[in-house]
């Protein structure tokens, strides 16, 4: 049987760090050409959301999660859906949850075990593998493989759960070192903590909500709202096999390489994605200004672009129309205009559920 990893001690990769220059130096460029996006949009969390609710539904998918962005944004304008795709949205929504309350945290300290452990929790409530312990560090040895496959026919083993809390508490002591370059340490941290895979499940996505969190903590960016969920599903299979790669022939270069292109070029999407949504929202106020002919407008384009998908309930209180029929005046007329698409009709005491197509296609969009 194949024995459990021995994870590596991180101060001594002999990283070849002239090869490494090229690298951090395009993915920092690109990083710092989002990040002044970022600074230039005044409610980059309402106008940014999309992006955000993106990344909680393809860090998902990555796991076997089949609930797409339309569906999540649908179940909470108040669509039913059936009791297993409920479930997925669940577990999206949690990521979602979890990643806003990593960033209030950091607000106030760095990232610590005890944040791991709460956002763990916060992923795992009342959806699968919630019965693994959520919050808590394994117990058991785990191991990766394909579904149904034993430990003897494991890809990886990790660590032994006896000595797993060492390597626990080595990787929280890097995590708050001064490295070298911010951006190696955070490849570094993301493998190790695939490596020691301290969850019974979720691990992957939980290493996944780490970057953003490690950026934000680290300065790179004044919002965590950086993924690399989508770079990392469209390279799987190379993903994984870089991240093996650093245990079974200790190949850190080709993973912090492999890394390093994906900042890169995520960020590039990122910011490209940034831009088009910024230029939307200030394309769309004069439009809905013209068509509502409301002081209201401003604050029906914030509420569509918080909620893409939203019932009427839902948009009279982002917006703060204390009367309906002002409220269902502007939902007409924007309808009428064509900015918005009905999806189901109001019934009885089911409100009705209307799409801004023109942000969702740029949201579930490359």
């Amino acid at each position: 049987m194949p024995l459990p990893c021995i994870p590596d001690n991180l101060n001594n990769l002999n990283l070849d760090w002239q090869k490494l220059a090229p690298f951090t130096s395009k993915a920092m460029h690109e990083l710092g050409r989002y990040d002044g996006t970022l600074r230039g949009i005044v409610n980059p969390g309402v106008l940014l959301s999309p992006i955000t609710n993106r990344e909680a539904v393809l860090s998902s998918q990555i796991e076997g999660t089949q609930a797409t962005l339309l569906e999540v944004l649908n179940h909470e304008a108040g669509q039913e859906y059936d009791e297993l795709k409920r479930n997925e949205i669940h577990e999206i929504i949690n990521y979602r949850h979890a990643l806003l309350t990593g960033e209030e945290y950091l607000k106030e300290r760095p990232i610590t075990l005890q944040l791991i452990r709460q956002l763990h929790a916060m992923l795992m409530q009342d959806v699968r593998g919630g019965d693994k312990t959520p919050g808590k560090f394994r117990e058991d040895q785990n191991w990766i493989g394909k579904k149904g496959s034993t430990i003897e026919q494991a890809r990886f083993i990790p660590p032994n759960p006896v000595v797993m809390q060492e390597y626990l508490t080595k990787l929280q002591t890097f995590i708050d070192e001064d490295y070298f370059d911010p951006l190696v340490q955070l490849a570094i941290i993301h493998a190790q903590f695939e490596v020691i895979h301290p969850f019974n499940d979720g691990n992957g996505r939980l290493g996944r909500m780490l970057v953003p969190l490690f950026l934000f903590q680290k300065g790179v960016l004044q919002r965590p709202m950086f993924y690399l969920s989508e770079y990392f599903e469209e390279t799987d299979q190379i993903y994984r096999d870089k991240l093996l790669a650093v245990t079974a022939a200790k190949d850190w270069q080709g993973w912090i390489e492999f890394f390093l292109r994906a900042i890169q070029i995520q960020a590039e999407r990122n910011n490209n994605k940034a831009k088009s949504i910024l230029g939307l929202y200030e394309s769309k106020k004069s439009v809905f200004r013209d068509l509502t002919k409301s002081k209201f407008s401003q604050a029906a384009l914030d509420a569509l672009f918080k909620k893409p998908i939203l019932n009427s309930t839902d948009f009279q209180k982002l917006t703060g129309i204390d009367s309906r029929p002002t409220a269902t005046a502007i939902l007409k007329a924007l309808q009428q205009g064509g900015e918005i698409r009905l999806l189901r009709a109001g019934a009885g005491r089911s409100p009705g559920i209307f799409a801004f197509p023109a942000l969702l296609e740029i949201a579930d969009g490359k």
